[in-house]
């Protein structure tokens, strides 16, 4: 079976070149000749090779290998990756270590036999699908420790709204359907994606997320997926796009909605062939990979006005999510606020740090504009600028306009009750456990059994 590799021979030897060419062409998908070497820039670029088969010596009575040292060099300066085989006479073979040294993988003596030239063009050809794969692999590991640096929160939340934001990602994360992700910005999006990554069979390979909003129109196609040494200035080395990368995995486009029209046919041509062109390529490169979407703009809407194509809308929102804002889940406040609270205290050293009830109960009457992003720097900002144990309501700077009169909602949560009351009743006493004990009605061992359930430190 043929290798899907592209072979390069140059060599002004019309003979030699067709010999070549007949003898490996049933061994690889692509195989060229070329006579001139000055037109090994546009050969690179246009064919791609992964092995060039290049002479030694390209005018009459030339025998000192410099013309070939000197396009070896060229190749090398615009397409480092190639691998180079001189093809070279019994008199030049010191020539053609010294090519080697210069870069060369490996030399050829004229006149050949066929059995060896196959093996050392295999060998070389194996040789630069290992370093492509190695160079991917490298990428790839370091798109990976990016993407894990990056803040995580966990799904956080009891409320019924969310519970039934839960309960359709279990389900969706089991298939390989693309998902469609809807809401407000900061309600966590990101995050609902990475969870529906971590659930899937495809955990293990990458999840990539790319800022749609923030891609500037230029460097779409490149950004996504990839280009060539020398597509466009600045691109001095192949690069694989966030597709490549994603490879595996999971892909997630957030601010989908900021696609200008021009680019979203091209966005849906690699959706729907499950393949990319890199800028400057002339291959389509397969992806396998698990896309994930995410916008806060009203997508049917914009359809209606002619501002994103139906078509692409299909293909993205097999399954489509609606994220609840903060405003409509009041009673994940304090799980949230607690969650952020445990996070910075560890972050800034202020173990011990707690929030005072009527901070809570400010937290709760807020709007939320920004939502759990919002509550996230809220908290953040607290912890750093706190002097005491308590976060008192003074330490949360929110917006008047945005605070209603209401007190926090009154749930019919057992679980929720208890622990705000346990927690008042040791806020009042200065955390007396006796004291506390005889507010609510229990005992000591009864006090400290409840603190127990709830996870409640001792002091």
């Amino acid at each position: 079976m043929k290798k899907q590799g592209t072979i390069l021979i140059v060599d002004d030897d019309e003979d030699i070149n067709l010999a070549l060419g007949m003898l490996l062409k049933p061994h690889y998908k692509s195989v060229f000749t070329e006579t001139n070497p000055y037109h090994l820039p546009r050969l690179l670029d246009q064919y791609e090779p992964d092995v060039v088969l290049l002479d030694m010596n390209f005018s009459k009575g030339r025998s000192d290998g410099q013309e070939g040292l000197g396009w070896l060099r060229k190749i090398k300066e615009l397409r480092p990756a190639v691998q180079v085989v001189m093809v070279t006479a019994y008199s030049d073979v010191s020539r053609a270590v010294e090519a080697v040294k210069a870069g060369a993988t490996d030399f050829l003596e004229k006149p050949w036999r066929n059995e060896k030239l196959l093996a050392t063009v295999h060998a070389v050809f194996e040789l630069s699908q290992t370093r492509m794969r190695l160079a991917e692999a490298r990428t790839v590991q370091s798109a990976m420790s990016a993407a894990l640096d990056q803040p995580f929160s966990d799904l956080i939340g009891r409320s019924a709204p969310m519970l039934a934001v839960l309960k359709t990602v279990e389900k969706v994360a089991a298939t390989d359907a693309n998902v469609l992700l809807l809401g407000e910005n900061g309600v966590g999006k990101e995050v609902i994606a990475r969870a529906i990554h971590r659930q899937s069979e495809r955990a293990q390979p990458v999840f990539i997320a790319v800022d749609m909003g923030a891609l500037p129109e230029s460097l779409f196609e490149s950004e996504l997926f990839g280009h060539r040494k020398g597509a466009f200035t600045g691109a001095v080395d192949d690069r694989p796009g966030r597709f490549s990368l994603a490879n595996g995995g999971t892909l997630f486009l957030d601010e989908i909605g900021n696609i200008p029209p021009a680019l979203q046919a091209k966005l849906l041509q690699a959706l729907q062939t499950h393949t990319v062109t890199p800028v400057g390529g002339d291959r389509s490169v397969p992806v396998d990979i698990r896309v994930i979407c995410a916008t806060n703009q009203p997508l049917r809407q914009m359809v209606a006005q002619g501002k994103f194509r139906e078509d692409l809308l299909y293909r993205i929102n097999t399954v489509e999510i609606q994220i609840p804002p903060l405003r409509e889940r009041g009673e994940d406040i304090d799980l949230l606020a607690d969650h952020f609270l445990q996070r910075y205290a560890r972050k800034y050293r202020k173990d011990g740090l707690a929030i005072h009830p009527d901070a809570r109960e400010k937290l709760h009457r807020y709007a939320w504009p920004g939502n759990v992003r919002e509550l996230q720097h809220i908290i953040e900002r607290a912890v750093i600028l706190s002097e005491g144990d308590r976060l008192l309501p003074a330490d949360f700077h929110l917006t008047d306009a945005l605070l209603s009169n209401r007190t926090a909602p009154q749930t019919l949560n057992l679980h929720d009750h208890e622990k705000r009351l346990i927690t008042e009743a040791l806020e009042r006493h200065s955390g007396n456990i006796s004291k506390a004990a005889e507010a609510l009605g229990l005992t000591r061992a009864a006090l400290y059994r409840r603190m127990e359930k709830h996870g409640m430190a001792v002091e």
